[in-house]
């Protein structure tokens, strides 16, 4: 799908991969840009800049995202494309046991990475397939397909959200319905701050506007899968081809990471 002529939302759109985004599908001639955030002032700013429209949204609140929809439907027409792009990042809690978060941070981690993308799914999918097609491109991480070394609810919720764009890939594609999920690894966003040495940086760090053209690559391609970092592909098929043994090595990462002198 071309970004030309179409109907745009981004969500988690005012900064980091997101703005980059918005910025990107512009240049691309996309007719309209709806940067949703829940920091409606940056968003605003951003749209101001490059003449889109912002809302505030909570993308954990089901009612947000039906307003989202509602909205650029009422200014602009029917969604082409919806990019469900916020996301966050918890350290494992005291103890740094895989079990250590407390409920809250689980349960925030659910509603954003995984729910977000039911209720995006859910207000947008019944216009789309009365139409005839539409574009669902959710962003996940290179830890949905491997793992993130010192988070397990991200880990665990971004595995989650890979899951659920398979189940709407499968069920929709003959509707006319096109997913994506983004995977990177580490990218120069807030996100990253202050782990530049983390385990997700190992491959190296993207500036957000080389994810944002792989988004438009893949798109334009209608790929479900977008790895940003081509070498993720390599370490899935590691990962198939030998469980144990890419555990194993998961572990060394981790020691390396957590006590480098004694390795």
């Amino acid at each position: 799908m071309k970004i030309d002529g179409r109907v745009v939302v981004v969500t988690g759109g005012a900064k980091g991969i997101g703005e980059a985004m918005c910025r990107r599908f512009v240049q691309e001639k996309a007719r309209a840009v709806v940067i949703a955030d829940i920091d409606v002032q940056k968003a605003g700013a951003l749209a101001a800049e490059i003449g889109g429209m912002a809302l505030k949204a909570d993308v954990a609140s089901e009612p947000d995202i039906m307003n989202i929809v509602a909205e650029t439907e009422r200014h602009f027409g029917p969604i082409d494309i919806f990019c469900s792009n916020a996301g966050i990042l918890s350290a494992d809690g005291p103890g740094g046991t895989a079990a250590s978060c407390n409920n809250d941070t689980w349960q925030r981690s659910w509603e954003i990475h995984v729910m977000a993308h039911v209720y995006a799914a859910r207000a947008v999918l019944p216009g789309m397939i009365k139409r005839g097609g539409g574009y669902l491109l959710n962003m996940v991480s290179a830890a949905g397909l491997l793992n993130q070394i010192g988070s397990a609810p991200y880990s665990t919720t971004k595995h989650a959200a890979i899951g659920f764009a398979e189940s709407l890939a499968i069920t929709h594609g003959d509707d006319g319905i096109k997913v994506s999920v983004v995977c990177p690894m580490a990218v120069r966003t807030g996100m990253l701050a202050g782990n530049e040495d983390g385990s997700a940086s190992i491959d190296g760090i993207l500036d957000p506007e080389d994810v944002a053209g792989s988004i438009v690559r893949g798109i334009d391609e209608e790929k479900f899968l977008i790895l940003p970092h081509p070498t993720v592909l390599e370490y899935m098929q590691r990962k198939a081809a030998d469980y144990d043994r890419w555990i194993k090595g998961m572990r060394r990462l981790r020691r390396q990471l957590h006590d480098p002198v004694k390795q």
